[in-house]
């Protein structure tokens, strides 16, 4: 097998660490990392394994030799630099909004649609983090019998929103509170701490947030599903790593608890954790530091005949994104399709 030279961009970020922590897990085939940045922390030195690497500016003239570039950044940085980037021959697998809704970029969880990889002209979009752990969980059951209707209830992390800040500023305001103290958001609209927000990115015209619209038309691209429609809530919970999703899911014919539990727990990247008399179910704490996508409280859905409901919780930052991005990157490679098709 070759090795490929890699560069992480938004190196510094919550996820950029996790792609450093991640590829030396897995192994990955690497000639060389380089790390990047804005210039603001350009200079700094991060460990990658047992030696110390200085975070690069990210910059027109980056990616020459660059063969697979990991993304990490804002959307508008993105669509800047990940041009560029495949321009120099350089594959692209973006973690921000830019390029999922492009029909000309494949939007990819390996479980569920591999081959949307094949197709890819230098940039792959990585997808929503809770749109990744819901659709590994029904896709399986999705082939078998047809999902007609999603509704989805999402408790997110604050280190779904990107930076160690949100991080950080519901670690302050948990021992203001529980101190007495006043506290002021920065990073979120109202206070976080003992909190919930039912506001994840900005809201739209039709009530709906981005984050919510997002899990529409992202699930409907992964599964090649136009006709399964979704409806979501999205929340912001005091949980620092794991996003957890209630769904209910409407399908065309009957399916018991028991059949979705025996193709589930043969199923890629899941693993079940249902049993009700000993409290197991997944749990944002327990799944924190974790890879697979955990699925427990499967029961009948009693609004539908035809329905299921179900609790979903995965790492946020390893299968909500970083994870997800490298083992596109392996899938890739397995499969020899660094090269762009260079057409759908």
């Amino acid at each position: 097998m070759n090795d490929y030279n890699v560069a992480i961009v938004g190196a510094t970020g919550l996820v950029g660490q996790e792609f450093i922590k991640i590829l030396l897990q897995r192994h990955f085939p690497v000639a060389s990392v380089r790390l990047m940045a804005s210039d603001r922390s350009a200079g700094k030195r991060l460990p990658v394994g047992n030696r110390e690497i200085e975070v690069e500016e990210t910059t027109v003239d980056s990616f020459e030799g660059v063969d697979i570039a990991l993304f990490s950044t804002g959307a508008e940085q993105s669509r800047h630099f990940s041009p560029i980037a495949a321009r120099a021959g350089t594959v692209v697998i973006d973690n921000s909004s830019a390029f999922r809704t492009d029909e000309n970029v494949p939007l990819v969880v390996p479980e569920v649609n591999a081959e949307d990889i094949r197709w890819h002209k230098g940039i792959i979009a990585n997808p929503n983090c809770s749109t990744i752990q819901m659709v590994v969980a029904l896709y399986p059951l999705h082939r078998v019998n047809p999902i007609k209707r999603i509704i989805a209830d999402t408790y997110q992390a604050v280190s779904g929103v990107g930076g160690a800040a949100a991080v950080e500023e519901l670690k302050t305001q948990t021992r203001q509170v529980l101190e007495g103290e006043a506290t002021v958001p920065h990073v979120f609209p109202h206070q976080i701490a003992f909190n919930v927000l039912p506001e994840i990115d900005v809201f739209m015209d039709n009530g709906y947030s981005k984050e919510e619209w997002k899990m529409l038309e992202e699930t409907q691209k992964i599964m090649h599903a136009g006709e399964t429609l979704v409806s979501a809530t999205c929340v912001r919970v005091p949980v620092l790593v794991g996003h957890g999703v209630a769904v209910h899911a409407e399908f065309t014919r009957l399916m018991e608890p028991e059949e979705a539990l025996q193709i589930l727990s043969r199923a890629p990247g899941v693993k079940v954790l249902d049993d009700t008399s000993i409290s197991l179910y997944p749990q944002p704490w327990n799944a924190a530091g974790t890879d697979e996508v955990f699925v427990g409280r499967i029961r009948k859905d009693a609004s539908h005949e035809n329905g299921l409901a179900m609790w979903i919780v995965a790492d946020n930052l390893r299968k909500g994104a970083a994870l997800n991005a490298v083992q596109i990157a392996e899938e890739m490679i397995k499969r020899d399709w660094l090269k762009p098709e260079g057409g759908h």
